[in-house]
């Protein structure tokens, strides 16, 4: 293949930033990619790689009756840089793709550094560089001199809500007389620390929790929680049993020593490949950190948990892209500027490395001259592609991928599992479409 002249800006090292360089950089076209770290962190970053996974390290669903799982098998099919490092990097989550988090990293990093076409280069951005086309990853914890700059070049108002990571414990320190390892409806391997709880443990803990000491969050406007990530402690306050049919629902789990499904059950997951450590499933927080020591330490199994990682909140910065954006991630306004990732409005590791996979495609095609591609509704990718660029929407919220963002089937399938399927099939066969049409632009 010629080498294409020029270059395409691509303004942040996140799971969206790398997967559009290298969607780029795959396509014989040289990549600028620029990244703070390590000459500057947010405040919820603290690893040098790329790709740095902040809250969670699942990936969520591996099934493709689900939709996010269908959504990582489309990612698969177009040749995924994200999707790659995560199946390399898996560690034993059930039916979730859950990952190592520093390894995954590490895998992003290495991938991006050793390909030809992308130069990294690292310092704050402060406004877009020169260049013909530019993505913009900068991602939820945008730097403040590069927010002022997007604002003043939008002309219009940020959004914000609040995100929270949950804690992460050593596993020498959970207590396995008083717990039980197992996955939901026995799904997979038995890849979870259970936590039982009967009643009047439950309630002890709800008490503890709702009148717990939670931190100052400064410097925020408004105070918008995302539902995905809601603090543990918020979801509380909303009724005595709301944990229950939340992160703490006990079904499709039996405890070995009752034989009998316990009140509530709280789960750990696997956080890194040596299984030393472990996240609570579920408990982002905001509670100060004393406070989670003492009101974690109160659920059966815990009672001497070692926390090498506390519960942090931090500020998610979105733009209101049904305004600004088409369903290609680029601005109306501007056609050659793109945004991905979460500052989209998309939410979710998957979600937004899919929408650097579309920015970056793109990206691409405009500078080989070829015809941008627009993702059909009818599959996951364009289904989130079209939600953030409707511009019928008045009140903007971030959004996980889901089977009710899609189009619907012809026919009527009462069985929700096998509806699910149906249309993971037919969008399967569309990316594999689209797939072998863009696949002769791909270098050697």
């Amino acid at each position: 293949m010629q080498k294409i002249k020029g270059h395409v800006n691509v303004i942040g090292a996140g799971l969206a930033g790398c997967e559009a360089a290298w969607q780029i950089a795959r396509r014989g076209i040289d990549v600028r990619l620029y990244e703070m770290k390590p000459h500057k962190y947010s405040p919820a970053h603290s690893l040098e790689t790329f790709a740095e996974l902040v809250c969670s390290n699942s990936l969520r669903s591996d099934q493709i009756e689900n939709a996010v799982g269908l959504l990582k098998e489309e990612m698969r099919i177009l040749d995924s840089i994200i999707m790659k490092c995560a199946d390399l990097t898996r560690i034993p989550a059930g039916g979730a793709l859950a990952v190592d988090r520093k390894g995954f990293s590490k895998a992003v990093t290495d991938m991006i550094r050793s390909c030809r076409n992308i130069e990294v280069i690292e310092g704050e951005v402060k406004e877009l560089p020169e260049g013909s086309i530019s993505i913009i990853a900068t991602g939820p914890l945008t730097s403040t001199a590069f927010s002022e700059y997007l604002g003043r070049m939008l002309g219009e108002d940020y959004l914000y809500f609040f995100d929270a990571a949950a804690p992460i414990v050593t596993y020498e320190s959970i207590n396995p007389e008083k717990t039980f390892r197992g996955s939901r409806y026995n799904r997979g391997t038995d890849d979870y620390i259970n936590c039982p709880m009967n009643k009047e443990e439950y309630e002890h803990f709800w008490e503890e929790l709702i009148n717990a000491e939670v931190a100052d969050v400064k410097d925020f406007e408004k105070n918008l929680v995302f539902e995905g990530c809601m603090p543990i402690e918020t979801m509380a306050m909303r009724g005595r049993d709301t944990l229950r049919f939340g992160p703490l629902k006990p079904v499709g789990l039996i405890d070995p020593s009752t034989g009998k499904e316990p009140y509530a059950v709280v789960q750990l997951r696997q956080d890194n490949s040596e299984g030393t450590l472990y996240n609570m499933v579920g408990f982002q927080t905001r509670l100060k950190w004393p406070e989670q020591k003492r009101v974690f330490r109160l659920i059966p199994g815990l009672e001497n948990a070692e926390f090498v990682r506390y519960g942090v909140m931090h500020r998610n910065t979105y733009i209101n892209s049904p305004k600004l954006l088409n369903p290609d991630y680029s601005l109306r306004a501007d056609k050659n500027i793109f945004f991905a990732g979460q500052i989209t409005g998309v939410e979710g590791y998957v979600e937004s490395a899919a929408s650097g996979l579309v920015a970056g495609i793109n990206a691409a095609m405009s500078m080989l001259g070829r015809e941008r591609v627009f993702f059909p509704a009818t599959t996951a990718i364009g289904a989130l592609a079209n939600y953030i660029s409707d511009n019928s929407i008045r009140n903007f919220q971030p959004m996980n991928v889901n089977f009710g963002i899609m189009k619907g089937l012809e026919t009527r399938i009462k069985d929700k599992r096998k509806k699910n399927l149906e249309i993971s099939q037919r969008a399967l066969s569309v990316i594999r479409e689209i797939a072998s049409g863009i696949s002769d632009s791909f270098t050697p």
